[in-house]
């Protein structure tokens, strides 16, 4: 299928406001709409948050504003990712998109949605509008990773984010671990923080470091779900994590004494044993999925990190690397055994690599 450069230069107006939902459109996937009369952008809009009009609803109103009443007939649509064709908490966006009368529809994608998929585009072919599918999908795709994600392996994406010196070490031989990298890169990491569902950790964390385990440096309306391993429910009542409430703590057993001391901090306890008593971390993402969350961004110690990264559970490496040489002794940032041999080394593809502050950000996905 041929786009012409202009095709192109919509579509990408459209993801820029797709993304204007980064940090709200959760459980929903980030979707833009920009409708076209005569070479010109005559309406243009994005889906803010769930519940509310989707981005192709939102074009519709603004170009009535702009131009009247059936100023949209004979008008194209480029959207994100292809218009809804059911009923969930608002109408199908096809439906409302041939009302309009626009006779042609340009999606980045195809909706992975089982609810969609594929339906509202023939809805709209069915109506005699022109339907392109496939423009700047490789963007739309990385836009809602999670959403895609959800949609078709029922978990959520996972980045794993760690910081480490330049000799990989996360921690001083104590424990000690604040700071290794400086504010930028710290601020930085509050933007992944930001545009995920739930933040993960592991109970070894909460009680060595107390970590709130929240959105500080990025205005966002909302707050992520908090969410802890831990195989024991071996978490201080008084923790910072659970202040608040938002906060889900992942077990292998439920000891009632300590679940009863931590649900009275509005704390919800999940039991997910795995075949080795501990917490079946597959089982939990999966639990995450059914709860709606696209995006999980898990910062944990090497135990947690190791378990994740061992059952192949990360989609994705987010490492601040500061300038720092903290020696043998200090401690490494993911536990994950010994090798033998160089073949069975984890590889990983970089995505992106470059200074923050005085530290340096990698982002990797890995090979497999």
């Amino acid at each position: 299928m041929s786009f012409s450069p202009a095709d192109h230069a919509f579509m990408a107006r459209a993801l820029q406001l797709a993304e204007r939902g980064l940090h709200t459109t959760t459980p929903n996937p980030r979707v833009g709409c920009v409708l076209v009369r005569d070479g010109a952008i005559i309406g243009a809009g994005w889906h803010v948050r769930a519940g509310e009009p989707h981005a192709e609803i939102n074009a519709l109103r603004d170009a009535t504003a702009k131009v009247g009443a059936g100023g949209t007939a004979g008008s194209t649509a480029y959207v994100t990712l292809e218009p809804c064709s059911h009923h969930g908490r608002t109408p199908p966006c096809a439906d409302a998109l041939n009302a309009a009368g626009v006779t042609r529809v340009v999606a980045a994608m195809q909706d992975p949605n089982p609810l969609v998929a594929g339906q509202g585009l023939a809805r709209l072919a069915a109506a005699g509008a022109a339907v392109e599918c496939g423009l700047l999908e490789a963007e739309a795709r990385e836009l809602n990773i999670g959403f895609v994600s959800r949609m078709t392996r029922g978990r959520p994406w996972l980045r794993l984010k760690l910081a480490a010196s330049l000799d990989g070490k996360a921690a001083l031989a104590n424990g000690v671990s604040q700071w290794i990298t400086g504010p930028e890169a710290r601020r930085h990491a509050h933007g992944w923080r930001a545009r995920s569902c739930a933040l993960l950790t592991g109970s070894g964390t909460v009680r060595a470091d107390n970590p709130r385990l929240n959105v500080r440096d990025i205005d966002t309306p909302r707050q992520p779900l908090r969410v802890v391993v831990a195989s024991r429910l071996d978490i201080p009542p008084d923790a910072a994590i659970l202040a608040g409430g938002n906060c889900l703590i992942a077990c292998a057993e439920a000891n009632e004494a300590r679940a009863t001391l931590l649900r009275a901090r509005g704390a919800e306890i999940v039991v997910l044993p795995n075949a080795d008593g501990r917490v079946d971390l597959a089982a939990l993402l999966l639990e995450l999925g059914r709860r709606g969350c696209n995006e999980v961004l898990a910062e944990a110690g090497p135990c947690l990190a190791g378990a994740l990264l061992l059952a192949r559970l990360v989609d994705e490496l987010l490492l601040y690397q500061a300038p720092l040489m903290l020696g043998d002794a200090a401690r490494g940032m993911a536990d994950l055994g010994a090798l033998t041999e160089l073949a069975g080394a984890t590889r990983l593809n970089i995505l992106e690599r470059r200074p923050v502050g005085a530290d340096f950000f990698i982002r990797t996905r890995f090979a497999h």
